[in-house]
């Protein structure tokens, strides 16, 4: 990866941080991301699904039966976020779609490593297929960045298990692959929000001591994983100075060279998590729409 400039429209790239979660900086923002917690769920319902794993549910206004759904995760590098933080996001998808959007609180590493927070989440997923107003025949799952490798980890899982088929995969700028730690080729200076730094301590604290040595399982890192025939379509959007540029567009690549309908949305000079940051520009506007169009395409035909 070389030094790309940024989209003209993405200002806030001068001045953001490389690097933000390092393991000295997670104590302080997981103690920010409690403290802001309940401003960023306004009217969520918060449904406990076992002892361990909780859900915010997003209902439309307008109930109908057999609602399709999205189960969504949210990001944080693996070790930091909440479901609440894409409150507004779900949210909106709920309305503008009239569908049910669930985002599931899975437990974080480096507490608790693979394969919990997959399993969390697989919990997840069979907890709204059985939902008497879902229609467990249309349920899509997504998630952003380390929350887009857990619905990809999700969609092989259970294809795995064969209880749920979900219907898409809606990947942004997901985390799929533990061997971008080891690359040398990678210029920092493109980066913004999310360092090769923060990657090894993410792959870290989520594998175990286990790195690039051929003994991280597939299912936590989805690159790795042999067989990717028979999965559910994927959207996967990415920006060009996003640290996971290259991992995700090979496995776009591999994905539709195996027969599986992908759509691979590329950003010119977009940065991890730019549309979150910046969300008022056209750039992230545009993201935004392509993502809601996939998920309206495969929820409710078009």
């Amino acid at each position: 990866m070389t030094e790309q400039p940024f989209n003209p429209q993405l200002r806030a790239a001068r001045f953001l941080p490389r690097t933000i979660i390092t393991a000295r900086t997670l104590p302080t923002l997981r103690l920010l991301t409690k403290l802001t917690g309940s401003a960023r769920r306004p009217d969520a319902q918060i449904v406990s699904v076992d002892t361990d794993v909780s859900v915010h549910v997003f209902r439309p206004a307008s109930a109908r039966p057999r609602t399709p759904a999205l189960l969504w995760i949210h990001g944080g590098g693996m070790v930091l976020g909440d479901a609440a933080q894409d409150s507004r996001f779900c949210r909106r998808v709920a309305e503008q779609l009239d569908i049910v959007v669930v985002s599931v609180e899975y437990r974080l590493a480096p507490e608790h490593p693979f394969p919990t927070p997959l399993e969390d989440c697989y919990t997840a997923l069979r907890w709204l297929a059985r939902q008497a107003d879902v229609d467990p025949a249309r349920i899509a799952v997504g998630g952003a960045s380390a929350g887009g490798g857990l619905a990809a980890a999700l969609a092989l899982l259970a294809k795995e298990r064969g209880e749920i088929r979900p219907v898409l995969q809606l990947l942004s700028y997901p985390m799929l692959d533990d061997r971008t730690t080891i690359r040398t080729d990678i210029d920092p200076r493109s980066l913004r929000v999310w360092s090769p730094h923060s990657n090894r301590f993410g792959w870290r604290a989520y594998v175990g001591p286990a790195t690039a040595d051929g003994s991280v399982p597939p299912l936590a890192a989805p690159a790795r994983y042999e067989d990717l025939s028979g999965l559910p379509p994927a959207w996967i959007g990415v920006g060009t100075n996003d640290l996971f540029h290259d991992e995700d567009v090979t496995y776009a690549r591999r994905l539709q060279q195996v027969g599986v309908d992908c759509t691979l949305h590329v950003v010119p000079g977009a940065y991890h998590n730019f549309d979150s940051i910046e969300p008022k520009t056209a750039l992230s506007r545009a993201f935004v729409e392509a993502q809601t169009t996939a998920l309206d395409e495969a929820l409710n035909g078009g």
